[in-house]
């Protein structure tokens, strides 16, 4: 008997005619987009649809955009599959999917989720233009050896583990001096890095200033006890009560995304399938690494 699980894509997902044919087809997603145009006060969706890829690409714009879509996708599925959505007994989302898989679980309504997205996203991108910053992905290395190759590269610089993702590709976040010594650190040891395209370090102190102006901004939030568990990145485990929710969604701008944890946490419950709603593939890839036999279906965003 399956078990069912969603996730959703976080930050980096997005590209650009994502959500197109999904708004075409289906009447529910389109007005999602229609939606969001109002709340936001821009055309979102000529941003999905049409670009320019600079501009979707930015935090302020890329946060929104994946939020939307990854709910677009999952009408999509509500549509042409309604007991797969009823049987769904668990979610998370990485990042800023985890507000996605709040919408999902009935914690946040569109509407607060969306407003909470787009002051994330801008809190964040102010944080990461104070100081300049980054990420690289280290693949092939244990977590050890990430660890190591912090101490010995950090100095007088911010860098720390910010994604624990999967066996072999754990993320680093820091000052730009700092990453750069971690990846030639990280070549050397025989590893590979891989710098990703954000903003700044996401995930580290370097964060803080946007910490403290998400917590303003969902102090008005309506947030309740989510109708199924949402597995948090901060600590990967399930919350239910309302303030408690929230503090973890401030907490996770500034803490490690514990992903591989959230996964195998609900793997050890029962769950034996899953499904990535929102753009790309990439949390189906993670999965292969962590339970290469678990099948998981991607609902993605065309």
């Amino acid at each position: 008997m399956s078990r069912i699980a969603f996730l959703f894509p976080g930050q980096g997902a997005q590209h650009v005619g994502m959500g197109k044919t999904i708004a075409e087809q289906y009447p529910a997603a389109a007005r999602l987009y229609e939606q969001a145009n109002d709340i936001l006060g821009y055309n979102l969706a000529k941003l999905c649809f049409e670009g320019p890829a600079d501009e979707l690409d930015s935090t302020v714009i890329s946060q929104p955009a994946i939020f939307v879509t990854s709910l677009a996708a999952l009408e999509k599925l509500r549509a042409d599959s309604p007991d797969v959505v009823l049987a769904c007994e668990m979610a998370a989302g990485l990042s800023l999917g985890e507000y996605t898989a709040l919408v999902f679980s009935g914690a946040l309504s569109f509407e607060d989720g969306l407003r909470t997205v787009q002051q994330r996203g801008q809190a964040m991108q102010d944080a990461a233009d104070a100081t300049p910053s980054g990420m690289v992905s280290m693949l092939l290395l244990e977590i050890p050896q990430v660890e190591e190759i912090c101490e010995q590269a950090r100095g007088d610089c911010t860098l720390q583990i910010a994604n624990y993702l999967c066996p072999g590709n754990t993320v680093v976040s820091g000052d730009n001096a700092a990453c750069e010594l971690a990846a030639e650190l990280a070549d050397a040891a025989g590893g590979r890095a891989v710098p990703l395209a954000v903003a700044g370090a996401f995930h580290t102190s370097l964060m803080e200033p946007a910490d403290q102006r998400l917590a303003e901004a969902l102090a008005s939030v309506d947030i309740k006890a989510p109708e199924i568990p949402v597995y948090s990145n901060v600590d990967a485990e399930t919350h239910s009560e309302p303030a408690e929710l929230k503090d973890i969604l401030v907490r996770q701008v500034v803490s490690p995304v514990r992903w591989e944890d959230s996964v195998r946490t609900m793997l050890a419950a029962g769950i034996n399938e899953f499904y990535e709603i929102g753009p790309g593939k990439v949390l189906t890839g993670l999965l292969k690494r962590i339970a290469r036999k678990t099948p998981c279906t991607t609902v993605n965003d065309s």
